[in-house]
């Protein structure tokens, strides 16, 4: 191994506690143990030599090719080489009540002729810092320190200090099982058992997969097959005991290769919530909808103040949030430093509280009943937020600037009283209603006489400012004004031309954002503009648009946070959950203005 793969070689295989990234070369570059934000084993991803890494490799010149079985997380890597052809299938057997195999497991099967592999194992625990020691354990190998055990299975390995190697090869028809395991002590599933958990694998996705209503469905063939690889993307990232959603399966990979803007997305953040909700309801997926609604009243249920409600939370417990640069790895292609933890935690983002009131609002519409104790987290909101809603903050993006007055934040935080104000109506809530209705006004002339640059004719960025940014998009998605406004529609125009990065690319913004460096074009801007143009009855330009998205995808269906206008390559964490939601509400969007389907944005507010 001697050069960093693409991010769009890479596919993606869990057990919904974590995630490995497995190359199309063969090599498992990135796997923490024993969740998804623990400290990882394997590395590479972030550094070639120091990293950790778990490949097999063709010993000869080879050309390969990655697909997923069918509606599943089950990944095969197919080898074409001078002597043979042979592929390998990597998957976890998935996390089940009283079946716990915390393993994955690699199954070569020679398919023409004779292949031959080289294995590497080298373990190295907390994110490189720490070298595994290697001793033979029976007929297992095991990487051991004070952090934990890893056993490496299923090939006669040469061990030589902390690294363990085996040439493997397979002849047409044959079969061969290496794997690694996590735990106190290591029983080796035998071949009969491997096979018995690789089907049971296959059956628990495909049958998730089919579990949705595929009838129901407002998306075209090639959009419906892209949005159920995103669904299935969606449930590796789940944690099924909270229900909250990892924005990315990965840490530091570069906005900009070489730059500095290399964040850790192994959390779960609120404002995602009323998207997400969104998109698994559409994708006829309720149950785990309702958990991730679920997930986030119980912070606010747990939270005496709300002001100390945080943007983000770890996916377990005992994972840290505090932000720490990794000294030892070099980073993806030498893009330093490498940050775990993630300082957004001390933030404050208004429009977290609108995203959470619109998840309820939502998923109320899908069927949801409100109770008494989420009827009670609205009213708080709703209240905190006629009292607090003028002050600034750090927005949707996380400014590392001095707080701001927002136009997306103040519109998050008019979508929460609006919303609360229709639910209360609707269900006969008891609330002040005659304070929340002031407040909503009051909110709603700030925007447009603060938020709207006449000189630009679009919304912008901040309050009485003429930079763009890509949220002004979402004010026809959230019924803030209707999409035949002419300002809507100036807005869709000006945001389109002054943020494209060309090919359906936006930018998220151009302004300073107190960071060295730049980033690359926003997957999720685009499909927002997507949506946008859908609502507005412009399908055409919709359809383009979203047609040149799908380009942009790896050949997996995977995408990470950005992708690179100079070349097209993916950028940023990987995948990305946000990418992969967006995609599903763009296809929506698109899906309901072509006349497939009845649930698309919500009506616009009767206010004026």
């Amino acid at each position: 191994m001697n050069d960093f793969l693409n991010l769009e070689d890479y596919g993606i295989v869990g057990n919904q506690e974590t995630c490995a990234l497995v190359g199309r070369n063969g090599s498992i570059d990135w796997l923490c143990i024993p969740f998804l934000d623990s400290p990882s084993i394997f590395a590479t991803i972030l550094d070639l030599e120091r990293g950790g890494v778990f490949s097999i490799t063709p010993l000869l010149k080879y050309h390969s090719f990655q697909r997923y079985i069918e509606d599943t997380n089950v990944l095969v890597t197919e080898f074409t080489t001078a002597t043979g052809e042979a592929q390998i299938t990597d998957f976890m057997p998935p996390i089940e009540a009283g079946k716990e195999f915390r393993m994955l497991l690699r199954k070569i099967e020679g398919t023409r002729l004779e292949a031959i592999f080289e294995a590497t194992f080298r373990a190295r625990f907390d994110y490189g810092r720490i070298m595994g020691a290697l001793h033979r354990d029976g007929d297992v190998v095991c990487a051991s320190t004070d952090e934990g055990k890893l056993f490496l299975f299923g090939a006669d390995f040469t061990l030589d200090d902390s690294e363990a190697t085996a040439t493997i090869t397979v002849k047409e028809g044959e079969t061969k099982w290496v794997g690694v395991m996590w735990s106190e002590h290591c029983t080796p599933p035998a071949a009969e058992e491997s096979e018995n958990l690789l089907r049971a694998t296959v059956e628990f996705w495909s049958h998730w997969s089919r579990s949705h209503d595929r009838s129901a469905s407002v998306y075209s063939e090639l959009a419906h097959n892209l949005a159920m690889r995103s669904a299935l993307t969606l449930k590796l990232l789940i944690n099924p005991r909270k229900g909250s959603i990892a924005a990315a399966a990965t840490v530091a990979l570069p906005e900009s290769v070489g730059g500095i803007r290399n964040w850790d997305y192994r959390f779960a953040w609120v404002r995602d919530a009323s998207f997400t909700a969104q998109a698994l309801y559409h994708l006829g997926y309720p149950q785990e909808a309702k958990e991730y609604r679920n997930w986030v009243m119980d912070i606010l249920r747990s939270s005496d103040d709300l002001s100390a409600v945080k943007p983000l939370y770890p996916i377990h417990d005992e994972a840290k949030t505090e932000e720490g640069d990794v000294e030892g790895l070099g980073g993806y292609r030498g893009s330093g430093p490498v940050r775990v933890g993630n300082k957004a935690v001390q933030q404050t983002q208004l429009d977290l509280y609108g995203e959470v009131v619109n998840t309820v609002f939502d998923t109320a519409r899908y069927g949801e009943e409100i109770d008494a104790s989420v009827w009670t987290a609205v009213h708080r909101i709703c209240d905190h937020l006629c009292d607090n809603w003028t002050k600034k903050d750090r927005g949707i993006w996380e400014m590392r600037t001095e707080p701001k007055d927002y136009v997306h934040s103040k519109l998050m935080c008019w979508v929460a009283l609006d919303r609360g104000i229709r639910i209360c109506e609707r269900h006969r809530f008891d609330a002040p209603l005659g304070k929340w209705r002031q407040s909503r006004k009051d909110m709603r002339q700030a925007i447009l006489h603060n938020g709207f640059s006449t000189r630009m004719n679009s919304f912008v960025q901040c309050f009485d400012s003429e930079d763009l940014d890509a949220t002004s998009l979402l004010i026809p998605i959230h019924g803030f004004l209707p999409a035949k406004d002419p300002r809507v529609q100036s807005t869709i125009d000006v945001v389109w031309r002054g943020l494209s990065a060309g090919k359906g690319l936006l930018y998220r913004y151009r302004a300073d954002d107190g960071l060295a460096g730049k980033e690359g074009a926003f997957v999720l801007c685009s499909f927002w503009l997507v949506a946008a143009l859908a609502v507005s009855r412009r399908i055409d330009e919709a359809n383009s648009v979203f047609q040149e998205m799908l380009r942009h995808a790896g050949p997996l269906g995977l995408y990470s946070e950005e992708v690179d206008p100079r070349d097209g390559r993916l950028i940023g964490n990987f995948p990305q959950a946000i990418s992969h939601i967006g995609l599903i509400n763009a296809a929506l969007h698109l899906g309901v203005a072509k006349g497939r389907g009845q649930n698309g944005p919500p009506p616009q507010s009767e206010e004026k």
